[in-house]
């Protein structure tokens, strides 16, 4: 009997730098690349995650990404017709896209080109994924034409599909596939955490922006009577003000800034505890892998993924200055830096609640390695 021919796929990114949609597609370019012939499709050539050697790369344009609006106008519709004329040339039969952009991309394409099925990944809450009202106002006005043109749609978040469904008018099939994650092979023992320390050692990992949130740590560690080593990974343009206000609340030798870092998961195995404080999320990378090394972790009820996360999206109510022990991990308020203090001074206390909530981080991060998630995303394009 022949073999069977593989399928054409092609995987549009704008780049595949360090956010967290990327580092999806370099883990699922690792799997897709045993059933499909598969092209990466790239606007520009800006690559953070290794690709794996069989895999084809096109990049569409030579013009940096950060040239002007009106430039970047222009450029779009070379990536539209560029992407259109690959598409029907290479005779890709499974076209998927990642973010707003190549989202739209994809539907254009498809309402030209009836014979690839195009499937779009919205990646980030839509409501709050915008950077301004403009932004928001052609969010509303392009992704019911341009998403429902596609076949399908997957998120990491059943908060994403629902509002995609009520306020952006989206009626394509759409189904929930959680972000993957490779397990690592060094993890925290948890009975190593059930220690009495005088001063707990604490971390998060992410950008610093306003989105991040990380002042809320600052904040929560100066309200608390307890002794704290906190480090705050990553670079941002809030780096100057989280200095500063560091400073202005005496919290220089409790606060670190580590700066952006390559082996994030070298500097979570020395620590306590893992903090999210984001006011939003699509599905939180960073809280996801720090369950996976075993640490034991609070964040923020933000949309969307740590209640999935942390409580298995069951519904609950957390009083302002209070936080709420979940099935994995606890949950403060959104921007509410007493229930961080409390919840942090919970963990601090109760070392007995660090060796259990570590226990249960490993646990959970095993539903969420990569060829369970594969198998499901590779049967929703096949589907």
């Amino acid at each position: 009997m022949a073999p069977k021919t593989k399928k054409n796929i092609a995987i549009l990114s704008i780049t595949l730098g360090s956010g967290g949609a990327e580092k999806v597609i370099s883990l699922l370019l690792k799997e897709l690349r045993k059933d499909y012939n598969v092209t990466l499709v790239l606007f520009h050539n800006s690559i953070h995650f290794p690709i794996p050697d069989d895999i084809a790369i096109k990049i569409l344009s030579d013009n940096p990404p950060d040239r002007a609006f009106y430039l970047k106008f222009i450029d779009t519709f070379g990536y539209i017709i560029k992407y259109y004329r690959f598409v029907k040339r290479n005779k890709i039969g499974i076209s998927i896209s990642f973010l707003a952009f190549p989202n739209l991309i994809n539907g254009i394409v498809s309402t030209f080109n009836k014979k690839v099925k195009t499937i779009i990944s919205e990646r980030g809450f839509p409501s709050d994924n915008v950077t301004s009202k403009l932004s928001f106002y052609i969010s509303k006005l392009f992704y019911p034409i341009f998403y429902n043109k596609c076949h399908k749609l997957f998120s990491n978040s059943v908060h994403i599909n629902n509002d995609l469904k009520d306020n952006f008018g989206i009626k394509i099939p759409m189904e929930v596939i959680y972000n993957p994650i490779e397990l690592p092979q060094q993890t925290i023992e948890p009975a190593s955490l059930n220690i009495n320390t005088e001063k707990l050692k604490g971390i998060t990992a992410g950008t610093l922006n306003k989105r991040k949130n990380q002042i809320m740590i600052v904040r929560a560690i100066e309200a608390s009577n307890l002794n704290y080593d906190f480090t705050i990974l990553g670079g941002g343009d809030l780096e100057n003000y989280l200095s500063e206000e560091i400073r202005k609340a005496n919290l220089e030798k409790s606060v670190v800034l580590g700066g952006k870092v390559k082996n994030v998961n070298e500097h979570l195995l020395s620590n306590h505890y893992f903090v999210l404080c984001s006011f939003t999320e699509g599905f939180p990378n960073a809280l996801l892998e720090a369950m996976a090394i075993g640490l034991p972790c609070i964040s923020s009820n933000c949309l969307s993924g740590p209640l999935e996360l942390l409580n298995e999206n069951k519904e609950i109510t957390i009083n302002d200055g209070e936080f709420y022990i979940g099935k994995y991990g606890l949950l403060v308020n959104n921007d509410d830096h007493i229930g961080l203090s409390k919840a942090m001074d919970y963990f601090h206390n109760n070392p007995n609640e660090r060796e259990k909530f570590s226990a249960l981080s490993l646990q959970r991060a095993t539903q969420y390695n990569l060829e369970n998630i594969y198998a499901k995303f590779k049967q929703f394009i096949e589907s």
